[in-house]
């Protein structure tokens, strides 16, 4: 059964008494910048005048994909289930972040060609052994697409259960980056070839292959839909891993969630969650903008400005999880700083 996801787009109520709490804090007015703005979006979204940051979590979503059997990226497709074996022994990137800003990391294995079953920290979800080529058919059916829909709202609501209030999603999936490029060309009706980039680094005759590749599946595409739905072009793209993150992203805005984006993938379901629900994007933070062709122009079809550029193309939500510091400076400083009064300082403006 498909998920209904009913976001509602946060109250104007306390804007005024926000800004104004934030501009009698003892500093210069606006000197804080973008921590002002960060503040103002997190005490909308919690409707409240003192925002708190509660038992944040990553979801990891792992699956592999159909298209990966057209060697469009450099790595290998074992290195799926080799990454998410690794992530349940703490050797990962996302494990070391995860660590050093206390996220519960959950493992979820919603389409990994592998048996995972001897691991029991992975949580099992798996919906196929990967998706299907979608140089030749779409990559999963509808009741494949509203099934992954779902095992992202579920896991959502399991990490509500545990008083979750910020969220950040990452995924493992060889090839991911093949539907991201083709999510941006259509929905940012872009050229495809410019949304292509390297992805975990192929060569200059593998990009090429990879744009001819991923040019004759869009095509293919076309001449199937004339006026394709959104929930059309992600089913015929996307990957379970991804498809399950927009699920997860849509029930978190629901659930007047924060949510922190990663990098080009990541920035790819926002993107497409977006066109589901265009209110999903009043609870996004971006982290950071990625060393990925095309990825500081998929921002800019969201208006989206990151936190952070440090050229990361890791994935995993890394990135999302390195800009987190930030969220807690901006809850720290509307909560903990003095103002004017109270601190018997003279207001000069």
């Amino acid at each position: 059964m498909m998920e209904k996801f009913h976001i509602v787009k946060p109250s104007d109520e306390l804007r005024e008494a926000i800004r104004d709490k934030i501009d009698n804090l003892n500093k210069p007015k606006g000197s804080l910048g973008r921590l002002e703005e960060l503040a103002e979006q997190i005490c909308l979204i919690q409707k409240t005048l003192n925002p708190v940051l509660q038992h944040p979590c990553h979801l990891l979503f792992g699956a592999d994909h159909g298209i990966e059997r057209e060697q469009v990226s450099v790595s290998p497709r074992e290195v799926t289930w080799q990454q998410m074996i690794n992530f349940t022994k703490g050797g990962g990137g996302v494990n070391m972040f995860c660590r050093q800003h206390h996220f519960d990391l959950r493992i979820i294995d919603i389409g990994v060609d592998h048996d995972l079953s001897d691991y029991p920290s992975i949580i099992n979800r798996k919906i196929a052994p990967g998706t299907n080529n979608f140089l030749y058919e779409p990559a999963m059916s509808e009741e494949q697409y509203h099934q992954a829909l779902s095992v992202g709202a579920a896991a959502v609501d399991d990490c509500a259960k545990d008083g979750c209030n910020v969220i950040c999603m990452g995924e493992m999936g060889i090839a991911n980056t093949s539907p991201s490029s083709i999510w941006m060309s259509i929905f940012g009706n872009l050229p495809l070839k410019e949304c292509i980039g390297i992805g975990s680094g192929v060569s200059s005759a593998g990009l090429l292959h990879k744009k001819d590749v991923l040019c004759k599946a869009l095509e293919r595409f076309e001449n199937i839909y004339s006026q394709p739905t959104t929930d059309e072009i992600v089913r015929y793209f996307g990957g379970f891993e991804m498809v399950g993150t927009i699920g997860a992203m849509l029930r978190a805005a629901e659930l007047k969630m924060i949510i922190l984006v990663d990098g080009f993938i990541m920035s790819a379901c926002m993107l497409a969650a977006s066109h589901l629900c265009p209110n999903v994007l009043h609870y996004a933070v971006f982290g950071h903008c990625s060393g990925e062709v095309g990825h500081q122009e998929m921002l800019r079809l969201m208006d989206a400005r990151p936190l952070l550029h440090l050229q990361l193309r890791l994935g995993e939500g890394t990135g999302a999880l390195c800009a987190y510091p930030l969220i807690e400076s901006a809850v720290k400083m509307i909560n903990e700083m003095n103002n004017f009064k109270d601190a018997n300082i003279t207001k000069y403006f």
